[in-house]
């Protein structure tokens, strides 16, 4: 079995672990091992022959270890929810808040956690279930009227400088921008030496730039640095180039053919990797984003544009240089090919005359392999220029081993005419078969249960409502008669009520909700559990508690005109109750409304809706043909799918 050369270098002997296997002393060699090398080193360059006549050579061995360029996560200062969201409860949901201390340091716990995730996807799993949480936490605690007390302080990636607000705004941007920064993280450590690695990094790289286009159009206005639009625009831009990259190197991995057509292909596969990393390069010396990117950034897609364009104009010279036009090959596909690749060509010279002529062939080929060799020349000027980049050692062997590659191509091809020739390789156009596309993961949003469902389902018991202190109301039935009907889902509202009645008597309103029938929580039941727990109450009755809306205060207009569409109105009572119809005033009759003094008086025999238990209001029509006041209908806020 022959060895195959991987691109990383690598000899891969087709899975035998004991091709890598050591004896315990490699140095001490016999006259017959020595003789044994020389012959598999024969081999190696036989095979190697063979290889290129066959069109299986690899020429990329070098680009797979080419580092990539992670974002760092945002820090915090620590946030005590405790006080204040004690005080919240008892205060505005009128319940102990110390009864509430398990759930609170629960969620204390699961933000602490956020500030020290592990690098893979358990911890982008961590920030999707707290970045989850936040709009429950918003709903129950944070009033648009009322300021919580609560500071939320994150720090700028890039500045260091700290940015400070009470609204979760801030929280929730922050938490999907390390989203982010961890996917991108996940990315740089994936092993791209495998197609299983290069999948995940490519995968990993979309979705950060997936989240950070989320993060640009949902929160505009952040006041943080590293969470501008223009910076949001950039660092969208490197996730996407470097997704092209992997996209590239999982090409180019199983081997690039040394043919003719696959070479054109991966030519202008790294023409698209080089244009793509000349935008990022543009927009991050575009102010203000290069008063605060990292140099080593600015430089790094700097030399990756000339060094990826370097590699395109050297596929490109092995493929004219290499391959002649024979007579079995397909000449129209070729010119296709050739015609595809340039963008303009030398004056005078058309793809099937570079094609057919092999001076003119080769001397075009001759001038690509100049463009390479300056190409990596220059990536490697400015990568001596950055000291961060010296560092990367990795990156210099990467960047001499092509820069080699080319002269020696170049010196295969050599003549005494070069002195003389001054053609210019045209521009390759950049096209790829696999662009990367901006990938928004599922794992933003997952589904979690509230830490703080005990008081009560959050379509109701938000802290956009008010609520008066739960009130205890004795319910003694007439007749298996409660005197009032049940409608909603949870909690039940109380409606239709008898005025006459024991309950009304003792407090119960319409509207009220019911949160507890004797030693029952109710807040999440729905009508027909309420009406069991009050089938069997016998003639001394049962205790339950209600609670009732309290009315906003909304503030008092400064003018005693409405503003509609900038239009100024203004109404009185009389504007009010005028009927366009009647055209007499006079004549106009009010019927004066019976109050429930006076239907009692004339409704001594009960409808008969109200001879038995609460029934729930179906239909609509409520007894007695009474309508039912404006409380909030459950059945309007219980949507729990907008939750997450």
């Amino acid at each position: 079995m022959t060895d195959t050369l991987l691109p990383n270098g690598i000899k891969d002997s087709g899975g035998d672990s004991s091709y890598f296997r050591k004896g315990c002393n490699p140095f001490a060699q016999t006259g017959r091992s020595k003789l044994q090398n020389k012959r598999a080193s024969l081999n190696q360059q036989i095979i190697k022959q063979m290889r290129m006549r066959a069109g299986a050579e690899n020429l990329l061995k070098e680009t797979a270890n080419i580092p990539l360029i992670a974002l760092g996560l945002k820090e915090t200062k620590e946030v005590d929810f405790s006080t204040p969201f004690k005080d919240f409860i008892l205060d505005h949901y009128s319940e102990d808040g110390n009864s509430f201390e398990d759930e609170i340091a629960d969620l204390m716990d699961l933000r602490q956690a956020c500030r020290t995730p592990s690098r893979n996807e358990a911890g982008v799993e961590l920030f999707a279930k707290y970045y989850s949480h936040l709009p429950l936490m918003e709903s129950r605690f944070f009033s648009p009227n009322r300021q919580t007390g609560i500071f939320f302080t994150w720090y700028d990636s890039f500045t260091g400088v700290p940015v400070c607000q009470q609204n979760l705004s801030l929280e929730k941007a922050s938490i999907l921008f390390n989203m982010a920064a961890l996917y991108s993280q996940i990315g740089t450590r994936s092993n791209r030496q495998t197609i299983v690695g290069l999948e995940e990094a490519i995968s990993s790289f979309q979705k950060a730039a997936g989240i950070l286009n989320h993060l640009k159009e949902t929160f505009t206005h952040t006041p943080s640095y590293d969470m501008s639009p223009a910076m949001l625009s950039m660092l969208i831009r490197m996730m996407l180039a470097q997704a092209q990259e992997c996209l590239f190197e999982k090409t180019a991995l199983p081997g690039i053919r040394n043919q003719f057509y696959s070479l054109m292909k991966m030519a202008q596969e790294a023409a698209k990797v080089s244009e793509t990393y000349d935008q990022v390069h543009q927009s991050m010396i575009q102010t203000p984003i290069k008063d605060n990117v990292p140099l080593f950034w600015s430089t790094m897609s700097q030399v990756k544009t000339n060094h990826y364009r370097s590699m395109a104009h050297y596929f490109v010279a092995s493929a004219l240089l290499d391959h002649q036009l024979g007579p079995s090959d397909d000449e129209d596909q070729q010119e296709k090919t050739l015609s595809q690749v340039y963008d303009r060509l030398p004056e005078g010279r058309s793809p099937l005359d570079i094609l057919k002529n092999k001076e003119e062939r080769e001397r075009i080929g001759k001038a690509h392999i100049r463009r390479a060799i300056l190409g990596h020349e220059e990536a490697l000027r400015i990568y001596g220029l950055c000291h961060h980049l010296n560092k990367l050692e990795v990156l210099e062997d990467i960047l001499k081993a092509s820069h080699q590659r080319s002269l020696n191509k170049y010196s295969e091809s050599d003549s005494e005419e070069e002195f003389t020739d001054y053609t210019e390789a045209p521009d390759i156009i950049s096209k790829t078969e696999h662009k990367a596309e901006m990938e928004v993961p599922a794992t933003t949003k997952v589904k979690v249960t509230d830490f703080f469902q005990r008081l009560g389902p959050l379509s109701v018991f938000s802290a956009k409502q008010r609520w008066t202190a739960p009130r205890t109301i004795r319910l003694c039935p007439e007749d298996r008669d409660l005197g009032f009907t049940l409608k909603g889902e949870s909690p039940v509202q109380v409606v239709s009520l008898d005025p006459l009645c024991p309950a009304a008597a003792d407090g119960l309103k319409e509207g009220d909700y019911i949160v507890a029938v004797g030693d029952t929580d109710c807040k999440w039941s729905s009508v027909s559990e309420v009406m069991r727990l009050l089938k069997d109450v016998d003639e001394e009755g049962i205790d339950i508690q209600v609670v009732s809306m309290m009315e906003s205060n909304p503030p008092m207009p400064t003018k005693s005109a409405t503003f509609c569409g900038n239009l100024p109105k203004t109404y009185s009572m009389i504007c009010l109750a005028y009927d366009d119809d009647d055209k007499n005033p006079k004549s106009r009759k009010v019927t004066k409304k019976s109050s429930f003094l006076s239907w009692g008086l004339k409704n001594k025999l009960k409808s008969a809706s109200t001879l038995s238990l609460p029934t729930a209001d179906h239909s609509g029509a409520l007894p007695w043909n009474k309508p039912c006041p404006t409380f909030p209908s459950s059945s309007s806020y219980n949507n729990d799918s907008s939750l997450y």
